[in-house]
């Protein structure tokens, strides 16, 4: 989960998917370095073939392209850069880890986390990659914690926060 802390209390609780084994997310803390609104990775995306039909739907920038194929870059919108490559920003949820190291949240938590962030706000990174089977495990959907007091910018503290 990605808090947002408002006065030390959650404001905004997040399901996130982490980096993967060999991909790890960076534990530490961290500030926000940048925010791009419409952002796409560098090194990461998908390659399809001249008919658009993906080939390699979890390509690296320097893998082979096939001839009128091409390279798509991840999108990685609501982007909150806070070390090197990796940031929070809106994207798939599997259930379990699954990014090259940034954390992947729903669009509407990353546009709520980052409408109310700004470049130099602390991020604490911290927690480890369960270790087990993530293939075949199940998809899960998860519902927006928006109290209509707050609005889409902070939701009310989780049930079990004192």
């Amino acid at each position: 989960m990605a808090y947002l802390l408002q006065n030390g209390r959650p404001v905004l609780a997040s399901p996130i998917s982490t980096g993967r084994y060999g991909h790890l997310t960076r534990n530490g803390s961290f500030k926000i370095l940048e925010k791009e609104r419409t952002h796409y990775s560098s090194m990461y995306g998908k390659i399809v073939d001249g008919s658009g039909n993906t080939i390699v739907a979890d390509a690296d920038a320097d893998m082979r392209v096939p001839p009128g194929g091409k390279f798509i870059p991840a999108p990685m919108h609501y982007f909150m850069r806070f070390t090197g490559a990796d940031g929070m920003h809106a994207g798939y949820l599997p259930g379990y880890p699954a990014s090259h190291g940034c954390v992947r949240m729903p669009e509407q938590y990353a546009i709520a986390f980052f409408n109310s962030v700004s470049v130099g706000t602390p991020v604490t990174v911290f927690g480890r990659t369960p270790a087990g089977r993530y293939l075949g495990q199940s998809q899960s959907r998860f519902p927006p914690r928006f109290g209509p007091q707050f609005g889409p910018r902070f939701a009310p503290p989780p049930p079990w926060w004192p």
